[in-house]
């Protein structure tokens, strides 16, 4: 008997190693139908249906069953259950009076989830079957499919195994072998992966609290631990509708310390139309990938000697210049004001506002004084004061906020900072533009009284939503909440979280047109906070704005104003930003538009070409003028044909190409072709610069 560890991100006994408590039982004959009059009418249970409608069945009647008896179309076409809300097997008894909604495929998001879940536990035993020997870990279900970490008995997988475990995945589909629910007790469990050799299971397993009982599913003769739910079978998954992508190294528990696994990717879905959609995106999306992009449009890059760190170069930090006035803009004519503070800050500082304890192994820190040593001396010593490069730029608009006394009067009180940032991110989480250790934040914290919150943040919604459709992305709106771990009394959680639902309900936001939605247990450690999804050109969602209503950091750095009652008061903070840092919001931007820069962002809006020599004076005249009406352009005078300069400016993403020759110098004209667009149009050069000095406008200019 073979065993595996849990799947799916929302078995806590997979992913955060939480039990799951139940009495130990074994799933054994199909319960009986729901016709069966053998017990009395006071023990039937009562189940509501969504339409109001009860239907009194016998204790152990399964979802499955009900299903069936409403009609075989139903029975068909069920795939799990919500049970009191709880996401369930179609197959588990029902143990109580419930709520009970029947869920297909038609339900994608739980569809989705619970075939990516099966996806992954059909991978494992599969990888198991091919190679005799192989030790599972953990394998979670993720936005778009799933993955495995493996410990291979001989040598690492490599993506040339991936062909072969997708047969064999296939046959194991194909097989329409039930998943079955059992509780076993902790210990028995854990001495049989022993037996079985599985080192990994038996570890993790052991850490959980004794006398435990876990549930695991059955497939045959290969157990998987896991609180599930699964389909009722693997002959549910649509063959076709999976595909196995990369293989990587990952370390056990995401510590470099341990041992290195193997890592299987794998994209699952409903049929096989969403995965041919998806293998489409994904390779728009390559095409799109902003490392490729921006060293194709010489914007910027990225080297060994600053890991973690953007080269901008002179096309790239014109793209960053446009932004950054563009919000200066935006944030002045809302009542911010621009504040700069320091890199380095005291380790004191970071214990106060708790952030030593939450971020240390995340902040580069430095000995405030380096004594003096030998060759075969410490560095440092162990009594030296720490200093910090900060991580954000909160505790330092804090103590602003605290020079002078301050009255109810002042309030609200809006910091903004292009706060440069560090945070020592782990080597493997680095990529491109959108996971960095030195980024700029467009950061701001508002200091006001408990009556101005949800004004504050009606209005900033206002000021996201604008800025968010001048960019051309639409977006939802979440509200995450309280995590496990928090500061703070429930009484102050309770105002904030509603606080911001006022807020949000106050700008209209609160709707499924914005999808709207809460995120138990998604917010920080000491703030509740709205987050906006943008959704860019190809479908992808990205998480960038935020604002969180905190009250926790004032009252640790003790910031207070004095209110008209003469005493001191708390004000609330909080925390927004808008692009997140302008590292990821250049990235997003670069992946959403292609490269195809709207006209105001463009580092070069417009090149002249030559196409004979006898043209470079008018040329030279051309790009002048252009200059001088504020368009952002270049000259190409090479002696080159022209076929190729069209080429490389296109390849380069230049919005427009002004192409002049003899006659063009003779009439005063150019020929325009646009980027994207066919063929070419003659327009005289007063036309073409009018035309593209308003389309260089930034929106908030025109």
């Amino acid at each position: 008997m073979r065993f595996a560890t849990g799947v799916g991100k929302r078995a806590s006994i997979d992913s955060a190693g939480g039990p799951f408590k139940g009495k130990a039982r074994q799933l054994g004959p199909r319960n009986l139908p729901i016709s069966q009059k053998a017990m009395s009418v006071s023990a039937m249970l009562k189940i509501t249906l969504p339409d109001g409608s009860v239907r009194e069945v016998a204790p152990g009647t399964t979802p499955a069953d009900i299903a069936a008896a409403i009609g075989p179309g139903l029975a068909k076409a069920a795939i799990a259950a919500r049970v009191d809300g709880e996401l369930r097997d179609i197959t588990r008894p029902l143990e109580q009076d419930s709520h009970l909604a029947l869920v297909t495929n038609k339900d994608e998001a739980d569809a989705l989830e619970l075939a990516r879940h099966d996806f992954a536990h059909v991978l494992a035993e599969a990888v198991q079957a091919l190679f005799p020997g192989t030790q599972i870990t953990f394998g979670p279900s993720t936005d778009d499919g799933f993955y495995y970490d493996f410990a291979p008995a001989e040598r690492p997988f490599t993506e040339e195994d991936l062909p072969a475990i997708e047969a064999e995945m296939r046959k194991i589909i194909a097989a329409n072998k039930p998943l079955v629910r059992e509780v076993m007790d902790r210990d028995a469990l854990i001495a049989a992966w022993r037996t079985a050799g599985e080192a990994y299971k038996a570890e993790w397993a052991a850490e959980l609290p004794e006398g435990e009982e876990l549930t695991v599913y059955r497939s045959g003769d290969w157990y998987d631990m896991c609180r599930g739910p699964h389909l009722a079978s693997t002959g549910r998954l649509d063959p076709a509708a999976f595909k196995l992508t990369r293989v990587s190294g990952a370390y056990w528990r995401g510590d470099q310390k341990n041992a290195m696994l193997s890592r299987i990717y794998g994209t699952g879905w409903l049929n096989k139309k969403q995965l041919a959609e998806h293998l489409t995106r994904l390779e728009e999306a390559g095409k799109r990938d902003h490392r490729k992009l921006g060293a194709e449009m010489d914007l910027f890059h990225l080297q060994q000697e600053a890991h973690g760190s953007v080269f901008w170069h002179p096309k790239g930090y014109l793209i960053w210049r446009a932004l950054e006035a563009y919000m200066r803009r935006a944030i002045d004519e809302t009542g911010y004001r621009e504040v700069k503070t320091p890199q380095v800050m005291d380790a004191r500082q970071w214990e106060t506002s708790g952030h030593w304890g939450k971020y240390r192994e995340n902040m580069f820190v430095i000995p405030d004084e380096v004594p003096n040593v030998d060759d075969e001396g410490p560095l440092v010593s162990d009594d030296a004061d720490w200093m910090a490069l900060k991580p954000m730029n909160c505790p330092a608009h804090v103590l602003i906020f605290r020079q002078g006394i301050k009255s109810y009067r002042d309030l609200p009180l809006r910091f903004y900072e292009n706060g440069c940032c560090h945070r020592n991110e782990p080597h493997g989480a680095l990529h491109g533009l959108m996971r960095v250790r030195q980024f700029t934040q467009d950061d701001a914290h508002i200091f006001c009284r408990e009556d101005q919150i949800v004004e504050e943040v009606r209005a900033f919604c206002a000021l996201a939503d604008r800025i968010y459709k001048d960019f051309g992305f639409t977006y939802s709106i979440k509200l995450a909440l309280r995590p496990e771990k928090r500061f703070g009394s429930e009484e102050m959680w309770d105002k904030a979280e509603n606080e911001l639902r006022a807020a949000v309900a106050a700008a209209g936001l609160n709707t499924p047109e914005f999808g709207w939605e809460e995120l138990p247990g998604e917010g920080a450690f000491y703030a509740p906070k709205l987050e906006w999804h943008l959704t860019d050109a190809i479908g992808r969602t990205w998480q960038v704005g935020t604002i969180q209503s905190d009250r926790v950091l004032p009252d640790r750095l003790d910031a207070s104003y004095v209110g008209e009652d003469g005493a001191r008061h708390r004000p609330v903070m909080l925390h927004r930003a808008i692009f997140g840092s302008y590292e990821r919001f250049i990235g997003i931007l670069i992946e959403h538009y292609a490269g195809r820069f709207p006209l105001w962002l463009a580092p070069v809006q417009a090149v002249v070409a030559t196409i004979v020599s006898d043209a470079d004076d008018y040329a030279q005249s051309v790009v002048e003028k252009l200059r001088a009406a504020g368009i952002r352009a270049e000259i190409d005078v090479r002696n080159e044909k022209i076929n190729y300069k069209v080429r490389e400016h296109s390849l380069a993403k230049v919005p427009n190409l002004l192409v002049v020759g003899r006659r063009e110098a003779d009439e005063g004209t150019v020929a325009l072709r646009e980027l994207g667009k066919e063929g070419q149009s003659v327009l005289s050069l007063d036309e073409v610069i009018s035309r593209l000095a308003i389309e260089a406008r930034a929106p908030d200019m025109r």
